[in-house]
């Protein structure tokens, strides 16, 4: 669970950093990567606990 809530967490931040830093927009698509990631390992963990 806590890996999740990590991951989710960078991946709000690299968001925010992406839209806001014109620099640095590749961080938006990592950003989203991560985001993406844990999103699968959240479904993962409920369908493991329901299963």
């Amino acid at each position: 669970m806590t890996l999740a809530i990590i991951l989710l967490v960078v991946a709000i931040v690299l968001i925010l950093l992406g839209v806001f830093v014109e620099a640095a927009k590749f961080l938006l698509w990592i950003g989203l990567v991560i985001l993406i990631i844990a999103i699968i390992a959240w479904l993962l963990r409920v369908v493991k606990r329901n299963a």
